[in-house]
């Protein structure tokens, strides 16, 4: 699909590409998803640019990713795609520009480029230029990953409290593999996160070094801005890594000691069962001369020394504070 943006009075407005032959002057953004043959044919012969195909999107070659070509300029980014699912993704975007206008080409409908068209279409100071777009676009693909991280250490902390309750709370939960499970879909969102971060930096950082005059001063002050969120989102996406790296560490331990105390409880009864056994196995042999095998009170005496066999260590261990 195919959108056309131009420059309104109050902001950025969407116009019918049917309605239009080739690609209007006034045009400043062109936004292809999941575009076909014709659309990035109708793109490529306006601008005479070339379209990224899916697959030289993926590729992770600096050289292939971030790059100058008959004067346009080519910026190709990694960002999370299906965050609040519980199959977190990653999906490519390349920026390009070229001239007045800006080409995004992307094959997934991206939260972070909804809302900036909302906001852009009230505020019309973000899109009187192509760079200032662009910048705009990647300030909400920042937002967005922010918001990511954000409700991921909010995930991080829950987990902590069950498995680690406060003082005078209720106990720790039981429902390890819940925890598990949790822990394990935060860190992926965490390396999903971060993985973009990675991908933005190197984008930020040439399109700072590029010596292009179409990225106008305002916009190089504007990138700079980004570039010190990137940054500290991928201090505080380190610092959430090693905080879900600690939790998982402490869940498998406690896992661990909730196993021990299970079978520290059938090693006690094992113990404890052991010595009436002993006494029962004793005067269930098939020998006719046994003590107090006749007497008309044997069997309360037999079954007194097998309470008592049992009774015995019981009290040894629990003075040892074994159980």
């Amino acid at each position: 699909m195919l959108s056309i943006f131009v420059p309104g009075a109050q902001g950025l407005e969407r116009i019918d590409p049917a309605a239009t032959q080739g690609i209007p002057e006034q045009a400043v953004w062109l936004d292809l998803l999941e575009p076909t043959l014709e659309e990035e044919q109708r793109v490529e012969q306006a601008l005479s640019i070339g379209v990224p195909t899916r697959e030289e999107m993926r590729e992770i070659e600096t050289s292939n990713r971030l790059y100058e070509e008959n004067g346009a300029l080519y910026l190709t980014a990694t960002v999370p795609y299906k965050a609040d699912t519980l199959l977190p993704e990653t999906t490519q975007v390349t920026f390009i520009l070229a001239g007045t206008h800006l080409v995004t080409n992307r094959y997934a409908d991206l939260l972070s480029f909804k809302g900036f068209v909302t906001y852009a279409q009230t505020h019309p100071a973000s899109c009187s230029s192509p760079t200032l777009l662009l910048v705009g676009l990647l300030e909400a693909i920042v937002n967005r990953i922010a918001d990511v991280l954000e409700r991921v250490g909010a995930d991080i902390d829950a987990v902590s409290l069950r498995v680690f309750p406060r003082i005078g709370g209720r106990g720790p939960s039981r429902d390890y593999q819940r925890e598990l499970q949790e822990i394990g879909q935060g860190g992926e969102l965490i390396s999903k996160a971060r993985e973009s971060l990675v991908s933005l930096a190197r984008l930020v950082g040439f399109l700072q070094q590029s010596g292009s005059n179409r990225v106008t001063t305002e916009a190089r002050a504007n990138l700079r801005t980004v570039q010190r969120d990137v940054v500290a989102l991928s201090d505080h996406a380190t610092f959430l890594v090693g905080k879900a790296q600690f939790l998982l560490d402490a869940t498998l331990g406690m896992v661990t000691i909730d196993q021990n105390n299970i079978l520290k409880i059938f090693s006690m009864v094992t113990v404890l069962l052991l010595p009436p056994s002993v006494v029962g196995a004793f005067y269930g042999m098939n020998f006719p001369y046994l003590p107090l095998l006749h007497e008309p009170w044997g069997v309360w005496a037999a079954s007194g020394m097998m309470v008592l066999s049992a009774l015995i260590p019981w009290i040894y261990f629990r003075r040892k504070g074994w159980l």
